[in-house]
């Protein structure tokens, strides 16, 4: 492609040939690949200088000539012996070349991004067999994974780079898709991942506390998700068409809708809404209830647990109802979604013990989930759970006073610790803890079980997971939250395997 085409959108401060000379958007090398990282720059390509959070693409403009490069874009002045286009920001450049390189590929399929706090994960399985129910051929781009056409691929973040992700949307296209969701993280909004991915449906769930070791605070972190709605759905070629669920269940649902001014579907668990649930059972077997829309009622039954995945459930029923999926197609993809990996994944046992991993990492998630097991617990109920480091380390407390609360044992331990100490964290979480209860017990103490509600510290997290397992008893329930699906845990700067549910099995696998 030639180099002109790529910068249609683009209003460059320069362009500068190998010469020094200034030139103009006619100067038309022909581009061949397009990289931000110089170490996969091919001969022909175009290379991106992004500035990282731990290096500076500037930095390696030379290893990108040398390896080829026909054409550098910079946000900063230089002057090197080839092609140099400087812009005001790389970031917001790479999405729009990556965008025209591979023809736009979200104008020809129709694209729903899902943003907020929790659910992102859930709803996109939900979404995927309601869509697969309605005989489409469906692409997710999501937390766990990226998946198409029968083929599943790691996903190192859970928005993609934006060029990695019209490369992924590209070659859905080409593989028939005609239906892709796509979980938009608040990092994928502020780094302009999602700018030139046109959506047809944007879906808000809920917003609570979490990255704002990277947003500062809960203002700038909003300001941030309400970015889908403000801007990404109201430009483009679909901005006459586009269409917003959100959920009024969440205050900030509430605030959003009535601060947009494009068509909105508002769901819910109250008749104010489009969408709404009413008549439903929640027990630890899953959820019933009826689904009322504006095209009809119906009765439906979910293998998933808990009113926040009540929630989840009208978030995609609200979708389907976008897109003019006929309500039975909906009620089957409801019905035929059952275990969302690492979401309130239960692991099976023959000793009648409700063990679940969730990926509960934030404040609110962790809340909901203990919530959602406490209302429906008939015995005791067990929380294994630590937090990560080097984020953001003003949740560590809240976390703390809210297992403290509504568990009858916490066993505090290591998530992943990154960096930092592990026990510099678990302090931290303790001092939410302690706020609710003083009972500290040793792991020797729980060797013949517990009777008192309290607290144990256990910094290996293995050595927890047995530990929740071993104290429990017939019909206790023990949630081992943080990690949900994850396959690994960062300890310092390596990452090693570690999979919850794994080690769950094989302390439960002891007891049988």
């Amino acid at each position: 492609m030639k180099l002109s085409d790529l910068l249609l959108d683009i209003e460059p401060k320069s362009i500068i040939d190998a010469e020094g000379n200034n030139m103009d958007n006619g100067h038309n090398p022909e581009i061949g690949s397009v990289h931000y990282s110089a170490q996969e720059v091919k001969a022909g390509g175009l290379f991106v200088a992004i500035p990282g959070f731990v290096s500076d693409g500037h930095d390696f403009i030379d290893t990108a000539i040398e390896n080829g490069a026909v054409a550098v874009m910079t946000q900063k002045h230089v002057s090197k012996n080839t092609v140099v286009i400087e812009v005001e920001d790389t970031r917001k450049a790479l999405a729009s070349v990556s965008s025209r390189f591979y023809g736009i590929p979200s104008e020809k399929m129709v694209v729903i991004g899902i943003t907020g706090t929790n659910g992102k994960t859930t709803i996109t399985f939900l979404l995927e067999s309601i869509l697969s129910a309605a005989g489409y051929n469906v692409g997710v781009i999501g937390t766990i994974n990226y998946r198409y056409a029968g083929k599943i691929f790691e996903n190192p973040r859970t928005t993609p780079e934006s060029l990695d992700l019209q490369q992924i949307l590209s070659k859905m296209h080409q593989q028939g898709v005609t239906h892709v969701i796509i979980e938009v993280a608040s990092h994928g909004i502020q780094l302009h991942r999602i700018d030139h991915t046109y959506l047809d449906v944007g879906v808000f769930t809920n917003l609570t506390q979490d990255h704002l070791d990277f947003h500062g605070d809960i203002e700038s972190y909003w300001s941030c998700k309400k970015q889908l709605f403000t801007k990404h759905l109201r430009i483009g070629p679909k901005k006459h068409k586009s269409i917003a669920v959100i959920n009024q269940n969440d205050s900030r649902g509430k605030e959003l809708i009535h601060s947009i001014d494009i068509t909105a579907i508002s769901v819910g668990t109250s008749a104010n809404n489009m969408i709404f649930c009413e008549n439903f059972n929640l027990d630890l077997n899953g959820i019933t209830g009826t689904l009322s829309t504006p095209d009809g009622n119906f009765t439906f039954r979910s293998d998933l647990i808990g009113e926040y995945n009540l929630e989840n459930i009208l978030c995609a029923a609200g979708v389907g109802f976008a897109l003019h999926i006929p309500y039975k197609k909906i009620q089957a993809g409801i019905q035929t979604t059952s275990t969302i990996p690492g979401r309130l994944e239960r692991i099976q046992n023959t000793i009648n013990r409700y063990v679940y991993v969730d990926y509960a990492h934030t404040p609110d998630a962790l809340e909901n989930v203990l919530t959602a097991l406490k209302s429906l617990a008939t015995r005791k109920l067990i929380c294994v759970f630590g937090c990560g480091g080097d984020r953001d380390r003003g949740k560590r407390p809240k976390m703390g006073k809210i297992a403290a609360e509504l568990s009858d044992l916490s066993i505090i331990t290591s998530d992943n610790p990154r960096t930092e100490p592990p026990l510099k964290i678990i302090e931290q979480i303790l001092e939410g803890t302690r706020s609710v209860i003083s009972n500290e017990y040793t792991p020797e103490d729980l060797r013949n079980g517990f009777a008192q509600i309290g607290y144990v510290i256990e910094p290996d997290r293995e050595k927890a997971i047995r530990l929740g397992i071993a104290v429990s008893e017939a019909d206790d329930i023990v949630l081992i939250a943080g990690k949900g699906h994850e396959t690994y845990q960062i300890l310092g700067t390596q990452t090693v395997p570690f999979d919850d549910r794994t080690k769950a099995g094989k302390a439960l696998s002891v007891l049988n």
